[in-house]
C-alpha cells in the first residue's frame, strides 16, 4: 500500500516545492516581476482563473507622472472601497502640494502620502502575495516595481460575539468566542488590560495556512513551558488546520490515554484565569474553542462560575462534582457487583425488594446493564445531531417510552433503570465534556471487571487508573498535581475553595517567578 501511494506523495511534494522556487531553477520564493502585465497574469494563473479573484486595474498620477496601477484582492474577503478612493482621489489632490521629487518611490509615496488605511505591509515576492490576498488584504501593484503593498481590507463576516452554547452561564459576563481570530485576541485583552499580556502567531498548515495565536502573561508564566508549547507547534507538519482539535492531537504528551490532557473552552473568563494563574492559551481562526494549557485532572472540574460565587458555595459545588463523577464511574459496575457476587451486603429488606424485582428477568445484571446503557448512548447521541426543537423531546419521551416498556415486558428490571438513569444524569454534573466522554468508556471496562471479579475487580481497575493518572503529565507537568504531588499550599482551591482574600499566591507548578496575586492579610472586620 506504502509503494503504491509513494509515486502520488512524490508528485503532490513536487509540485508544492515547483510553487515556491525561482523561474530560474534556484531556491526561494519567486519574486514579483516588474511587469503589472505579468504579474497579474502570473496571479491569475495561480488561482486558476476563479471568478471571486478581482483584478481592477486603473492609473494614477505620481509625481505628477501617470503610473499603471492595480488592485489584486478575493471578492466576500476584501472590501477595498476606501482604498480605491484613497488611490483615485487623494492622488489627485496631492499633486498641488507635492512637488516632483525623483528620489521618491511611487511606492513610497503611495504609502507615505496616499493611504490611510492603518495596516501596511510590503510585498516582495508571490508566495506573499498570494497570502495576503487570501488572508482578505488587497494588494497594489504598480508598474515597473518589484515590490507591492499589502492593505488590510478585510471583510470576513463574523457571527458577532454570543453566548455559549457548550457552557452554560449562571453567573458571569455572557460572551463566547467567535470564528474570527482577531475578535477573540480582542475579548481576551479586554479581560487583560496590561502590556505584560504577550502574543505571538504562527501560521499552521501547509494547504489552510491557518493562524494561530499563543497568548500569555509574561512575568507570571513560567518560561520553560512557553518554549515547550512554541517547539511543539513548530513541529507540526499537516495540510491543514480547521479547527483546534487538530492542533490539541498534535501538541498533547500522551495519545493513548481516555483522560484529556488539553482543557479547551469558548468562554473569555476562563482563558483570562487560566492566563492569571500562569496557563498559555492556544486560539485558532476558525473556531471558538480555544486550548488552555497545562491542563490537570482537577482543572476539568472547575468552572469560572466557582470564583463569581461566594466560597462555601462553590465548595459545596464542587464536592458534589467529584461525587457526580465517582457515581457516574462506579454507579452501574457497583449495582452488578453486589447483585452477582456480594448479596450479603444488601440489607435483607431491600435484598428481597430486589429479588423479587428481577424475578422473571431473563438477562444478567451485567447484560441489563450493557442494554440500557447503549440504549441512553444512542439516545443522547440523537438528541444531539437532531434539531433542538425535536431533539430534547426525541431524547426525553424516548427514554421514558423505552425504559418503561422494557420493564413492563419483563427485559430489565425497575432497579437498573434507577441505577442508570442516577449515572446518565451524574454524567451531565461534570463540567467539562470531554472528561464526560472518559467517564463514558471507563464504565463500561468497570462493568466488564465488576461482572467477572466482582468488587475486586473494581478494586484493581482502580488502582489500574490512579497508577495510570498519577504517570500522565501535561507538558511536563503531573497531571494530578496537587494530589500527587501532594502539595499542602495549593489545596486551598482544589477541592475546597477557601475565600478570595486568601488565595494570595498563584499554583508553583504554573507560575515560578511570580506567585503572588496579593499581598495575605485575614478579611477586615466590619467596624462597630
Amino acid at each position: 500500500m506504502v509503494s503504491f501511494l509513494y509515486p502520488f506523495k512524490k508528485l503532490r511534494k513536487k509540485t508544492r516545492v515547483a510553487l515556491a522556487l525561482r523561474e530560474d531553477g534556484g531556491g526561494g520564493p519567486v519574486p514579483i516581476a516588474g511587469s503589472l502585465e505579468r504579474s497579474l497574469r502570473t496571479v491569475s494563473e495561480a488561482l486558476g482563473g476563479s471568478n471571486d479573484l478581482v483584478l481592477r486595474k486603473f492609473a494614477i498620477m505620481l509625481n505628477r507622472q501617470p503610473c499603471q496601477a492595480a488592485v489584486v484582492y478575493i471578492e466576500g474577503l476584501a472590501d477595498p472601497t476606501n482604498l480605491m478612493e484613497s488611490l483615485l482621489i487623494d492622488s489627485g489632490e496631492l499633486q498641488a502640494v507635492l512637488a516632483p521629487a525623483p528620489g521618491v518611490s511611487p511606492l513610497q509615496l503611495i504609502r507615505e502620502h496616499i493611504l490611510k488605511i492603518g495596516n501596511i505591509n510590503g510585498v516582495s515576492d508571490y508566495e506573499t502575495l498570494y497570502h495576503s490576498i487570501l488572508s482578505g488584504d488587497a494588494v497594489i501593484l504598480l508598474e515597473g516595481e518589484t515590490e507591492a503593498i499589502a492593505a488590510g481590507t478585510g471583510n470576513i463576516r463574523d457571527r458577532g460575539v454570543t453566548e455559549p452554547s457548550t457552557q452554560a452561564v449562571l453567573r458571569g459576563p455572557r460572551e463566547g468566542f467567535s470564528e474570527t481570530l482577531r475578535t477573540n485576541t480582542a475579548l481576551v485583552r479586554r479581560k487583560i488590560k496590561d502590556t505584560s499580556l504577550w502574543m505571538e502567531t504562527r501560521q499552521i498548515g501547509e494547504v489552510t495556512k491557518t493562524d494561530v495565536a499563543i497568548m500569555y502573561v509574561k512575568g507570571i508564566v513560567d518560561e520553560k513551558t512557553v518554549k515547550e508549547v512554541m517547539s511543539r507547534l513548530d513541529r507540526i507538519r499537516i495540510d491543514s488546520i480547521l479547527e483546534s482539535a487538530y492542533i490539541e492531537e498534535m501538541i498533547e504528551d500522551e495519545t493513548y490515554t481516555p483522560f484529556p490532557t488539553v482543557y479547551n473552552t469558548e468562554r473569555p473568563d476562563a482563558v483570562a484565569g487560566g492566563l492569571l494563574e500562569g496557563r498559555i492559551a492556544i486560539l485558532v481562526d476558525g473556531t471558538p474553542f480555544a486550548l488552555v494549557v497545562p491542563a490537570l485532572f482537577t482543572h476539568f472540574f472547575q468552572t469560572p462560575e466557582d470564583y463569581y460565587h461566594r466560597a462555601d458555595i462553590s465548595t459545596l459545588i464542587r464536592l458534589l462534582r467529584y461525587i457526580c463523577f465517582f457515581i457516574a464511574l462506579f454507579g452501574p459496575s457497583a449495582y452488578i457487583a453486589v447483585t452477582t457476587f456480594h448479596q450479603e451486603m444488601i440489607p435483607t429488606p431491600l435484598l428481597i425488594s430486589v429479588a423479587a424485582a428481577r424475578e422473571g428477568i431473563p438477562f444478567p445484571a451485567f447484560v441489563e446493564a450493557v442494554l440500557m446503557e447503549i440504549t441512553f448512548e444512542i439516545l443522547r447521541e440523537a438528541g444531539i445531531r437532531l434539531p433542538k426543537t425535536v431533539g430534547q423531546a426525541v431524547s426525553i419521551v424516548g427514554a421514558l417510552v423505552i425504559g418503561q416498556s422494557a420493564v413492563e415486558a419483563g427485559l430489565i428490571g425497575p432497579a437498573m433503570v434507577i441505577v442508570v438513569s442516577i449515572t446518565a444524569i451524574a454524567n451531565f454534573v461534570i463540567p467539562s465534556y470531554e472528561m464526560g466522554i472518559s467517564v463514558r468508556m471507563i464504565r463500561f471496562l468497570y462493568m466488564m471487571l465488576a461482572a467477572s471479579f466482582g468488587l475486586y475487580g473494581i478494586l484493581i481497575g482502580t488502582i489500574v487508573m490512579v497508577l495510570h493518572l498519577c504517570s500522565l503529565r501535561s507538558f511536563g507537568i503531573p497531571y494530578m498535581a496537587p494530589f500527587a504531588p501532594f502539595i499542602a499550599e495549593d489545596q486551598k482551591d482544589n477541592i475546597f475553595r477557601l475565600p478570595r482574600w486568601a488565595l494570595s499566591t498563584r499554583p508553583r507548578y504554573f507560575s515560578a517567578s511570580n506567585r503572588h496575586r496579593q499581598p495575605e492579610r485575614p478579611r477586615q472586620k466590619p467596624g462597630p
